[in-house]
């Protein structure tokens, strides 16, 4: 990458927001963790660098401090909350508890609009705060561009040397015009251009690709979602019939949806997509098992079991590619109060066995979601696959609760493919993380026609939500629910009663097991 920005992780929950907000201005950037060390960052050749939040107080004992070398660097550099308390504690400043703690929405009135940080924005914005100390004098050199109702050092400055500090949160959506700061750092302070796009994402991941994998050969583990979709398109355009996609049918999939991937990615894009009928396989070993562990268990056991006697088939390749994206791979260090968690794995394949010696490709490790979706676009993939909502590994077998059955997967699948449909009609699927159905291990007495049904229910679950981590149920129009419900009612044989999800998480999961 060209033009880049380093972050320092210290431990905020919205580390990875400022890191999106900055490609969100077609910049490259990247997270490392706080005690990396200067001569490490110098070597990236960053354009700028950034600090970010945390939940530690910068004079307490165990307080995560960065390299003071990072200062001599000679790049701009920008602190948000606890990283402006670590330029005044670096160099000469001081930071104390303040008297009144400010959280949550505050007014920035700018005081020299002469700061770059604030070009061509208005005298007042609407900020987020999130921080119980306060900057109480600034360092040698540094003066107040702006300051809010509790802090009259909210945003400070020292334009020689391109240092910035911002006591609130610019990065995220309750600060209306923090994008604008942060494009405001990126370009005019940093100099960085525009060169960061998924058009030209291709170019370099292409060579990438052909560069580590040679004339070798590649397996993937196609599930048909987006992050394995999207790893595909870009493989198969960069090494064409060296690619292997495996497809495993376990019988919990979504209607039609193993009829898609076939049309999409044998017929239309041509790839060598090896299709394995393992139904039976699957459905068989999880006759009788209502515990839903058991049945994750058995389902992620029974996969591998598939997968590698499908490798075999496949014939002999020297690497595993995964759909593996940049949150997965992001290393965070363990700090007091800080929700994120310590290096993550990510197997798309649910853990293969250490036997199989592959080497790995993850041509989309660099990416967040939002920029794998914009590459599914540029390499022509349809916006069903695209934009099309999370499901989980399991399946439907995490929808059905109680044991999983033919007749009930069918039940499901029927139900669930109304819901699609629907919210596709009226828009709301795109608009929303997730909509789906789950089968309700609960019968009761209904009227259709003249005649006594005791038949299923079907719960409808939608929610909204960022990441996944946590999520609101969402408020469907009346029409549209008594739509969904009249339909499933009369179109699914076996279902008599339909109920609406209004529980949010937490306190409740997003899937029902």
């Amino acid at each position: 990458m060209n033009e880049q920005i380093v972050i320092l992780d210290f431990g905020s929950q919205y580390t990875q927001v400022i890191a999106r907000r900055i490609r969100e201005c077609n910049v490259y950037s990247i997270i490392l963790p706080f005690n990396t060390q200067a001569k490490e960052i110098a070597k990236l050749q960053p354009k700028g660098l950034i600090l970010s939040g945390g939940p530690s107080s910068v004079y307490a004992k165990n307080a995560p401090l960065p390299d003071k070398a990072i200062f001599k660097m000679g790049i701009p550099v920008l602190g948000i909350c606890y990283g402006v308390q670590l330029l005044a504690h670096f160099l000469g400043g001081k930071v104390e508890p303040g008297q009144k703690r400010e959280y949550g929405k505050g007014t920035l009135t700018i005081k020299d609009d002469a700061c770059l940080l604030f070009t061509k924005l208005p005298a007042a914005l609407q900020v987020w705060n999130s921080h119980g100390d306060k900057l109480t004098k600034l360092p040698k050199d540094f003066k107040p561009v702006a300051g809010t109702e509790n802090s009259a050092y909210a945003a400070i400055e020292n334009r020689a040397r391109h240092f910035y500090g911002l006591q609130f949160h610019p990065e995220v959506v309750h600060t209306p015009r923090g994008k604008e700061i942060i494009a405001n750092f990126v370009h005019k302070i940093c100099g960085c251009g525009t060169g960061w796009t998924m058009h030209n994402y291709v170019e370099q991941a292409v060579k990438a690709i052909r560069d580590q994998v040679g004339k070798e050969r590649v397996i993937l583990g196609l599930s048909g979602g987006v992050d394995s979709s999207v790893a595909a398109a870009l493989l198969h355009e960069a090494i064409g019939d060296q690619l292997t996609c495996i497809f495993v049918n376990n019988g919990l999939l979504r209607a039609n949806e193993a009829a898609i991937v076939q049309k999409v990615f044998g017929r239309h894009f041509q790839m060598k997509l090896q299709y394995e009928e393992a139904t039976r396989a699957f459905l068989s070993k999880l006759k009788g098992v209502t515990d839903p562990e058991r049945k994750r268990k058995i389902i992620g056991k029974t996969f591998i079991e598939v997968f590698h006697a499908a490798m075999k088939r496949a014939g002999k390749a020297k690497f595993l590619a995964q759909g593996t994206l940049y949150p997965d791979v992001i290393e965070s260090i363990p700090i007091a109060g800080n929700p994120a968690a310590m290096i993550k794995s990510h197997h798309n394949v649910g853990g293969l066995p250490k036997n199989m010696k592959f080497e790995l490709v993850e041509p989309l490790r660099c990416l967040f979601k939002d920029e794998v979706r914009q590459l599914g676009l540029e390499l022509g993939l349809p916006k069903e696959i695209v934009f099309r909502q999370p499901f989980p590994g399991p399946g439907l077998a995490v929808r059905i609760l109680g044991e999983v059955t033919p007749s009930r997967c069918e039940i499901l699948r029927n139900a669930d493919s109304i819901v699609v449909e629907e919210m596709k009609a009226t828009d709301w699927y795109y608009k929303i993380w997730q909509s789906f159905a789950v089968l309700l291990p609960v019968r009761s007495v209904g009227v259709m026609g003249d005649e006594r049904s005791y038949d299923y229910t079907i719960a409808i679950r939608a929610v909204e939500s960022q990441d996944g981590m946590t999520a609101d149920w969402v408020k469907l129009p009346y029409d549209l629910l008594e739509k969904l419900s009249s339909r499933i009612t009369n179109e699914v044989k076996g279902v008599n009663r339909v109920v609406f999800d209004i529980t949010s998480k937490p306190p409740g999961t997003i899937e029902w097991e």
